[in-house]
């Protein structure tokens, strides 16, 4: 046992007052904080962090009462409360939080903390330094799990040792996750005292333990929830920032290789007539009618609805334009099979999507028809591996989503510094001078107020942008609704808006679940 824990009563049916069983998408292999981000992960859980996310994207104190922003932006320091103190009695220090942005700057972590140029206490209180200005360095501090130093150690991964309102009781390697509540958590006691997390990654296998009453809340998919009512289930469906679109890369094949040697580019989709013809020949309402069922809205950007997203990078379905655009660059159906071609070259290229993705292959397959029906551009829908996706995704359209609580994303998304990496970001190859200029300058803001105008004017400022108004470097097609069977009685809370994920999402505010009376 990690800690000291509430044990809550069982029953046949798992549905206890205390008690609930989560068929859940990917039990990770371990619980080491400085191995991931806390938005989407196990950290809200097991962890405290200095701040928290609400449950409408606003800052909230956790670990720390309260902290201030120097007027150059250089300074954080955070006033941490008295009465935290880790799983296994020890007290939550100052010093702790000064070993754990330590650790991430070392090297230890995925984590990006390179802007931070120091970290100490002074006067009881955490002071951290940067470099230069960062607008969402508090984001990035949302989703830190705090370690205790004195205990960290190589076997930590499997036996955490947090601050958060659970602890883990015990974990068996890719089967299953039992989560006990935390007794000595500072915060307001989860009603929920155990929580079995039991691994289902298979549709099928999700609907099964829900017809036989094996779990108590389940992922399920659009094809599954439009098909299947269960008695003594109701459909929950979440809001989502989940968007999936098609990447367009921008740059003629053989203008370069990725850093692992893959060819980029081709001849078809570097073209900006055919990449806004394909965005405006896509009617996204019957792209969610046709592939999710209803269960989704059209998408425009990677960040939909969020604080920094542009309502102006919405676009209309516009099947004339879209030809016109075709027309007047030279792309003519000059043999009549229905396929435009120019220069020799046809209008057709294939659009990967992970083999195994129902959602993903459907959008495909529906967006394909539309622009094939309407326009003349041939879109040949093909399942791949993972393995296969990373050297082919530099060269060829693929079915990607994102979503994120960060506006970040963006950068890594569309910024000229990510081209040819071979790390999902920017496959597409797209740099603009006036696009970087507006996410430098929004990822170097002084606050996250100042930055929005930037965020906004990098994906549309009037002239270009990263959207389909735009450059069009990505064919966002819906934003998929998360879809979850949950026992009759069991309250989740107030949901976030769900991003890209949908499990760990569902649960960042488990300590607020009950059952109905």
């Amino acid at each position: 046992m990690a800690g000291d824990a509430d044990k809550g009563s069982t029953t046949s049916t798992g549905s206890t007052k205390d008690e609930v069983t989560i068929g859940f998408p990917g039990i990770p292999s371990g619980f080491d904080p400085f191995t991931v981000s806390g938005h989407g992960s196990f950290v809200p859980l097991l962890y405290s962090t200095l701040v928290a996310l609400d449950k409408d994207v606003n800052v909230v104190p956790d670990l720390a009462t309260g902290y201030s922003v120097s007027d150059d932006a250089l300074t954080y320091t955070f006033t941490l409360r008295t009465d935290a103190v880790f799983s296994d009695g020890e007290p939550v220090k100052v010093s702790d939080a000064v070993f754990t942005f330590e650790k991430i700057m070392s090297g230890a972590s995925e984590i990006d903390l390179a802007v931070v140029d120091s970290v100490f206490e002074s006067d009881g209180q955490l002071v951290i330094k940067l470099k230069r200005p960062r607008s969402t360095f508090i984001l990035d501090v949302a989703g830190i799990g705090i370690a205790p130093e004195h205990a960290y150690g190589e076997d930590f991964s499997l036996h955490p040792i947090g601050s958060g309102p659970y602890v883990l009781e015990q974990y068996d390697v890719g089967q299953q996750m039992i989560l006990m509540a935390n007794n000595l958590y500072y915060g307001a006691a989860p009603a929920i005292k155990r929580a079995v997390f039991v691994n289902m990654t298979d549709e099928d296998q999700q609907l099964i333990a829900v017809k036989s009453g094996q779990v108590d809340i389940t992922l399920t998919s659009a094809t599954i929830a439009a098909a299947n009512t269960v008695p003594g289930y109701r459909l929950v469906v979440e809001e989502t920032v989940d968007n999936m679109g098609i990447t367009m890369p921008v740059i003629p094949a053989g203008s370069m290789a990725s850093d692992s040697g893959n060819p980029m580019g081709n001849d078809v989709t570097c073209d900006i007539a055919v990449r806004k013809a394909v965005a405006y020949a896509i009617d996204r309402e019957r792209l969610c009618r046709e592939a999710l069922n209803g269960y989704g809205t059209p998408a425009y950007s990677e960040n939909d609805g969020m604080p920094w997203w542009n309502p102006e990078s919405v676009i209309e379905t516009d099947v004339a334009f879209a030809r016109e655009l075709l027309d007047s660059s030279g792309w003519v159906d000059a043999d009549g099979d229905g396929i435009r071609e120019k220069n020799g070259q046809k209008a057709s290229f294939p659009v990967y999507y992970f083999a195994g993705d129902s959602a993903r292959q459907a959008l495909a397959m529906s967006a394909a028809n539309q622009v094939l029906e309407n326009i003349g551009v041939e879109m040949v829908v093909q399942g791949a591996g993972e393995g296969d996706m990373v050297a082919m995704m530099v060269a060829w359209p693929v079915v990607l989503a994102w979503g994120s609580s960060n506006p970040i994303t963006s950068y890594y998304l569309f910024h000229s510094a990510s081209i040819g990496r071979d790390d999902w970001y920017d496959p597409e190859s797209f740099g603009d001078a006036a696009v970087d200029a507006y996410l430098d300058a929004a990822l170097g803001a002084n606050s996250m107020e100042e930055a929005i105008p930037y965020w906004q004017k990098a994906q549309w400022d009037g002239t270009t942008g990263t959207s389909m108004r735009g450059e069009c470097p990505y064919i966002f097609l819906a934003n998929k609704d998360h879809l979850y069977y949950a026992r009759e009685g069991l309250d989740i809370g107030d949901q976030m808006i769900h991003a890209h994920g949908a499990g760990w999402t569902l649960v960042a505010n488990l300590k607020e679940w009950r059952w109905e009376n």
